[in-house]
């Protein structure tokens, strides 16, 4: 139970961290802000165990 615990953290601050760089992405270099999209979305995922 502990190593689930400690992989939903893991996957809560790589989420947090993708998506921060996805939104500065956005705002510095909308035209290539989808080449962090599938980071994003694969651990934000991950993270609320949806996959």
């Amino acid at each position: 139970m502990n190593a689930e615990k400690s992989s939903s953290l893991t996957d809560w601050l790589l989420a947090i961290i993708f998506n921060t760089i996805l939104v500065a992405m956005l705002i510095w270099a909308p035209q290539w802000f989808w080449l962090s999209l599938p980071f994003a979305l694969t651990y934000l995922v991950k993270a609320l165990r949806v996959m």
